[in-house]
């Protein structure tokens, strides 16, 4: 029940407000002014102890305008418009508000609560934690100072301080702030939280880390319900416990199917294979791991001494699986203006392609291959390898071998199809089949030019030493001349499909980037056989 002097006073306040309205005709409402007692079981007064302060035991109910907060007892300061609160302390603002305690400070003039101990605001699906809570019932803001957990339906975050806005449902955090659900754990030191998204936004370095992968980022956002994440400012996800990695500018990752797409200077390292892939634009599916590049595209294979650098218009990876996950076969492909460089061997092609299943790498569309001074080209050129290293490669389709002896002296080989056979990287046997020709330069055993052999063969056998051809072995029927240095005609020393394409050679890793190509009339005639990779098709971005 109220007492005398409280209902007198009240009753004073309303009528004095009704008469100011009826005279000025303005509106003035004195329920968003004054804090009132609704019930109290007793009242008591104490001029020693609490000489301002009306005593209130059992069932204490206040209001202030649209908040109602209960305590079993409380100190009630009716003159400063303020009370303390005790034991099972409860605020509700609306039907979505409710805030919990031990104790209760309230200021009605500020309008701001100072929850402490056992503190519990509920607010839509989510619950704040902490024993240090204020309330701000101006900017409907709660912010706690000495540790504090919030807890949804998702996520748990705990920081040691943060506040949380009641209207919009975001909550702030700041230092040693950690986020835990099902599928993360993320440390930040300062985190922005909507609880109606589920979605934590930072802009400090952070680790996000996960079953699947661990994310270092310094800038974005996380759904955690939707699994999807935007990093931005040079972020990294890495995989398999560091065995994968990808870094870019930005980054849109999808936990869920393990899908990225990277923007930006985007880089993939996977050590496991010994290779980087690099471009403006990667999409990486890590599930049925497969990528997609373009953009100043670069791979680089590092499992020999000597790295293998190649640059294409586009990279598409491919892995084919069989029961049981097992992978029956890797594809790699590059599409359009390729070129590689190793320091022992140089490469141009219009497409490329790799398959894991008989490691064989094939260059389409008038592929040249150069090794010291020794060029081979051909409609397609098949290289198979065994770790890295070429074992035999068959160029088919108007096969051509030029070995540079000086600026004036070519040895030339010609055919329909060629197969080269390599030890320790080197070549040192080939075949050439149908319609041979060879221009040849042989040296007697003072390693001095005995003049140019020319033959005709239907087969032959090259022996090659220090990457040189050191013998010719004709098979079957042949026909042929040798001429005396000093009587070689001019018109006999090239073959008709001879081109000496030095200048279309990559000199380095970085001129791999700059595209020379052949003149109209020096591109080979399309055959048959004359094949290249099929167009990839870019997935769509998120």
């Amino acid at each position: 029940m109220r007492d005398g002097r409280g209902i007198l006073t009240s009753c004073l306040a309303g009528l004095l407000l009704s008469v100011m309205a009826l005279c000025f005709n303005v509106p003035i409402s004195a329920d968003e002014d004054f804090v009132y007692l609704l019930n109290a079981d007793e009242i008591r007064f104490s001029q020693r102890l609490n000489p301002d302060a009306q005593i209130l035991v059992g069932n204490v109910v206040f209001r202030h305008d649209s908040m109602y907060m209960y305590c079993d007892s409380a100190l009630f300061f009716q003159g400063k418009n303020s009370f303390n609160a005790y034991k099972n302390v409860r605020a509700e603002q609306g039907d979505s508000v409710f805030v919990f305690g031990d104790s209760l400070y309230y200021d009605g003039n500020v309008r701001i609560a100072r929850i402490r101990d056992n503190v519990r605001l509920e607010n839509r699906d989510m619950i704040l934690l902490t024993d240090s809570l204020n309330y701000d019932r101006n900017l409907n803001l709660g912010y706690f100072f000495k540790g504090g957990t919030l807890l949804d339906i998702d996520n748990t975050l705990t920081s040691d301080y943060g506040q949380y806005n009641t209207d919009l449902g975001v909550a702030v955090f700041r230092r040693d702030v950690l986020l835990e659900s099902v599928d993360y754990v993320m440390q930040t030191d300062t985190l922005t939280y909507n609880v109606d998204t589920h979605t934590a936004f930072f802009t400090c370095p952070s680790v996000i880390t996960s079953d699947e992968s661990v994310i270092e980022t310094s800038n974005g956002w996380i759904n955690t319900e939707t699994k999807y994440s935007v990093l931005l400012d040079r972020s990294v996800v890495t995989h398999d416990e560091g065995a994968q990695k990808m870094t870019g500018d930005s980054i849109v990752y999808h936990e869920g199917d393990g899908k990225m797409w990277g923007y930006g200077n985007v880089l993939i390292n996977d050590y496991e294979d010994h290779a980087d892939i690099s471009g403006d634009y990667v999409f990486y599916d890590r599930r049925r791991d497969s990528a997609t590049v373009t953009g100043n595209a670069l791979a680089i294979e590092y499992s020999t001494r000597d790295s293998l650098f190649i640059h294409a218009d586009t990279f598409k990876l491919r892995t084919i699986y069989g029961e049981n996950d097992t992978i029956l076969n890797r594809q790699i492909k590059a599409y359009h203006h390729v070129k590689g460089y190793r320091i022992d061997m140089q490469v141009v092609c219009d497409s490329m392609e790799f398959e894991s299943q008989d490691s064989c790498l094939t260059l389409y569309r008038d592929p040249i291959v150069w090794s010291g001074r020794q060029q081979i080209l051909g409609e397609v050129i098949k290289a198979y390898m065994n770790d890295s290293t070429v074992e035999w490669a068959h160029v088919i389709g108007q096969a051509l071998s030029v070995e540079e002896l000086d600026t004036s002296m070519y040895n030339q080989i010609g055919g329909r199809e060629m197969k080269a056979f390599f030890r320790d990287g080197d070549i040192y046997r080939a075949t050439v089949d149908g319609n041979v020709r060879v221009v040849y330069y042989p040296y007697d055993a003072d390693s001095i030019l005995i003049g140019m052999n020319t033959t005709e063969a239907s087969n032959l056998e090259a022996f090659f030493k220090d990457r040189q051809v050191n013998k010719i072995v004709v098979h079957q029927r042949s026909s042929g001349v040798l001429y005396p240095m000093d009587q070689i005609p001019p018109e006999k020393k090239t073959l008709d499909s001879f081109a000496w394409f030095d200048r279309l050679r990559p000199f380095s890793r970085y001129d791999i980037f700059y595209w020379r190509g052949k003149q109209e009339s020096e591109k080979l005639k399309i055959s048959t056989i004359n094949r290249e990779v099929p167009l990839p098709t870019l997935p769509p971005m998120p």
